[in-house]
């Protein structure tokens, strides 16, 4: 064996492993096995949006999602929070702008998986603590990099995507579009309420 090629074999290897290294945590696409994933239909007074999570990348927060989808809990909740160009938001608010309860905890931010804030993607809504997302969650509607993971610290972990819309991005474009106002302390409100009437497993 030529022994100057050893040298070199081991670090082209070593770049080899690096740039899989890196595509992997990087930009990462939905989970392609959609046997794997799980389907849901949310049914809205605008029209079905059909969503796609990706229970591989984001399993916890995906399997949070679900437990909310099976207690029933988002029906009669609105989308309080729409700018276009931006994102529509979800699944924690009344039609009376109140917060609706629940006694499920916080969970822990999974935006460190590699997949990013692009348009059509579904990601976990939540406060200035990076783990303290429950129910809500929000539509990009445009590709929004400046939500995604950097580091973990408070400012870099970013926004966790758990899905994508497969049908009915048709009806996140019109959300996007309506008027909006204040109501209940809250801006960007749609001033003609858009109410969650049910959303199942398909």
């Amino acid at each position: 064996m030529n022994k100057t090629l050893l040298p070199l074999a081991v670090v082209l290897a070593a770049i080899l492993s690096l740039v899989f290294f890196l595509t992997i945590k990087g930009d990462k696409p939905m989970n392609e096995a959609t046997t794997e994933n799980t389907q849901v239909l949310i049914e809205t007074t605008m029209g079905n949006i059909t969503i796609e999570l990706d229970m591989q990348n984001a399993p916890n927060t995906g399997a949070n999602f679900l437990a909310y989808v099976d207690d029933g809990y988002f029906v009669d909740t609105i989308f309080h929070r729409v700018i276009p160009n931006f994102m529509v938001q979800g699944g924690g608010i009344t039609t009376d702008m109140s917060d609706k309860p629940s006694s499920r905890p916080p969970i822990e931010n999974e935006a460190n998986n590699g997949l990013k804030n692009d348009r059509g993607t579904l990601a976990m809504a939540r406060t200035g603590d990076p783990h303290s997302a429950t129910s809500q969650f929000f539509i990009n509607h445009a590709d929004n990099a400046f939500l995604n993971f950097t580091s973990e610290s408070m400012q870099g972990w970013g926004y966790a995507v758990f899905g994508k819309v497969t049908d009915g991005m048709d009806i996140v474009d019109a959300i996007a579009q309506v008027q909006t106002g204040d109501s209940g302390g809250h801006q960007n409100v749609p001033l003609e309420t858009i109410t969650i009437t049910a959303v199942s497993r398909l």
